[in-house]
């Protein structure tokens, strides 16, 4: 799978939790422009974990902070 359909699968996911209907990019990021919270993050990663079966880990969380890594980051556990 290439990074397009990575890229439109987790928007797909990312949709219901975008209230303020942020137009969303490689550089957007989850607590500031999208204002995710932290029980909206971990639901958030729990559907990506289940839509592309991988296991994101609690260190590779924490260095997510905007969308174009956490596509990367799905990119690359796919991969692995």
């Amino acid at each position: 799978m290439d990074r397009t359909d990575v890229d439109e699968r987790i928007r797909t996911l990312i949709e219901p939790s975008n209230k303020k209907g942020v137009d969303i990019g490689d550089g957007t990021s989850f607590a500031g422009d999208l204002e995710f919270d932290s029980l909206t993050v971990m639901d958030f990663v729990a559907a990506i974990e289940d839509e592309f079966d991988i296991i994101i880990s609690m260190n590779q969380q924490a260095e997510i902070e905007t969308y174009g890594q956490l596509v990367d980051a799905v990119c690359r556990l796919q991969n692995d």
